[in-house]
């Protein structure tokens, strides 16, 4: 079952959790996908971590989490970890949950660079390696090029700056070059950088982390990618795609 659904009705872009969430407090996270959390009721159980990056800055023992609770006897692990804390800063850490939202606010015309088009499909296959696409939007009625947007998930950050990688990442590297080919093909390519956390201003690529990426986004931008970052208000009542931030390469 989802852990979540994402809700326009209201007019807010909000991912509402299902069942709601429980608070928690983090003991250990180990081997990428596993932590151990300690309820308020004092039981102790390992949650499913939707978040293969190193979470840095995210991972203090004694900090405050919030987990999804399950009652599937066929899952492995009945928890999965939505919400993480930085120092007072709520931080999503769900990885699966930014091509939902922005899926939902590019079809809900809440985003201005992906407005006009009349079919948003996730997870299309396109390439020469067959790789598959966040999202692609075609069908607009003054651009005919197809809109390639690749999404990422963001959680670091340095003062009111968000940074993204938190750890090297070849597979980001590769994105980034996919992106270059839709561009040099005649189609058009957005990398999108959802930041689950509201105390970030601006975007930057981690040069101190992956120098690598850093310099695929630069050359990404200079061949015609397109880059964007938003960021989201987090809190266990749901997450709430907040504003734009500027980016710089």
């Amino acid at each position: 079952m989802p852990t979540f659904h994402v809700d326009v009705s209201q007019g807010d872009i909000k991912v509402i959790f299902t069942p709601p969430l429980v608070q928690g407090t983090l003991l250990k996270r180990y081997k990428r996908f596993l932590a151990d959390v300690r309820l308020e009721d004092g039981s102790e159980v390992c949650a499913h971590c939707m978040n293969p990056g190193s979470m840095l800055g995210l991972v203090a023992p004694g900090s405050e989490v919030w987990l999804t609770p399950h009652d599937d006897p066929k899952r492995k692990l009945q928890w999965t970890w939505q919400i993480a804390h930085e120092g007072e800063v709520p931080v999503g850490v769900n990885t699966n949950l930014p091509n939902a939202l922005v899926a939902a606010a590019a079809e809900a015309g809440a985003i201005a660079e992906l407005k006009g088009y009349t079919s948003y499909r996730r997870e299309v296959r396109y390439g020469s390696e067959r790789s598959r696409i966040d999202l692609l939007a075609e069908g607009h009625p003054e651009d005919a090029r197809p809109c390639y947007i690749e999404v990422k998930s963001v959680t670091l950050a340095k003062g009111d700056v968000a940074m993204f990688p938190d750890a090297v990442t070849k597979r980001g590297l590769k994105h980034l070059r996919e992106l270059e080919r839709v561009v040099a093909d005649g189609g058009r390519a957005i990398m999108f950088y959802l930041v689950q956390r509201a105390d970030c201003q601006r975007f930057t690529p981690a040069e101190h982390i992956d120098p690598a990426y850093a310099q695929g986004v630069r050359s990404a931008k200079s061949k015609g990618v397109e880059f964007l970052a938003w960021s989201a208000k987090v809190g266990p009542e749901g997450i709430v795609l907040e504003r734009p931030l500027s980016t710089e390469a």
